[in-house]
């Protein structure tokens, strides 16, 4: 092998590490991010699931109503 497909295998090995670490540390698919919470707040998420009114306010999608039924 030449030295230009050693350092493509290199930069392909490197890449496929790096999606690996993605998908697997970084994914968080489902997962709130909590930084920024007091630690009030991540415990009563982490106990009752309770989300904080300001995160809630802040999280909705462009302005929907929150409200489920109703007239």
């Amino acid at each position: 092998m030449d030295t230009k497909n050693v350092v493509l295998w290199m930069v392909i090995a490197i890449l496929v590490i790096a999606v690996i670490y993605v998908i697997l540390f970084r994914g968080g698919a489902g997962k709130i991010d909590t930084t920024g919470w007091t630690a009030n707040e991540v415990m009563n998420y982490e106990m009752h699931g309770t989300i904080p009114a300001r995160v809630q306010q802040s999280s909705n999608l462009n302005g929907a109503p929150t409200m489920v039924g109703g007239c």
